[in-house]
């Protein structure tokens, strides 16, 4: 696999392109959350999505590696797929994370990456079902819906200066 330029602009429209899925998911997981820990989450629109998508792939250094997971996730597919596993779960988690953001989202988008690959199988079906697709597309639909849902506004505690935030020594502000 090569990585150009042009490859990054290519997956970038692909996950553009992916928004009725991806952001189906990322309400439905949203709503789920919400639902657990007893809180309202704002639904996300496909119009957010596509403005994130183009964020992440703005910073050519997060970029290029989103770039190079989807494009792995894509194409991966591994005879009985059970073999596979780890290697799909892996690259979801990685690509949920690198697209959240700096700590600590990144490790919020890894661990709603787990509950969002839960949900997608559910809706497509267990691993290991002859569907056609690669075994690792549900883990990218899950990876990006984990990722952008972190990353996306519309959890109350993120609507705040953080109260643990100390002044700075030289008095020019917080954090």
């Amino acid at each position: 696999m090569r990585i150009t330029p042009a490859v990054v602009a290519e997956e970038r429209e692909w996950v553009r392109e992916r928004a009725p899925v991806v952001v189906a998911l990322i309400n439905e997981t949203r709503a789920e959350l919400g639902e657990r820990f007893d809180t309202e989450v704002d639904e996300v629109t496909a119009e957010q999505y596509r403005s994130a998508v183009d964020e992440v792939f703005a910073d050519g250094d997060r970029a290029v590696n989103v770039a190079a997971l989807v494009r792995i996730l894509r194409d991966l597919d591994v005879v009985d797929d059970y073999p596979g596993f780890v290697v799909d779960e892996l690259l979801g988690r990685e690509l949920a994370g690198t697209i959240a953001g700096d700590q600590p989202l990144r490790l919020l988008g890894e661990a709603t990456f787990h509950y969002a690959d839960v949900a997608v199988e559910e809706t497509v079906g267990p691993a290991g079902v002859d569907d056609g697709d690669p075994a690792g597309l549900d883990d990218l639909d899950a990876a990006l819906a984990a990722g952008f849902q972190t990353r996306l506004p519309g959890w109350e505690w993120r609507e705040g200066d953080s109260p643990f935030a100390v002044e700075r020594s030289d008095g020019t502000g917080s954090e």
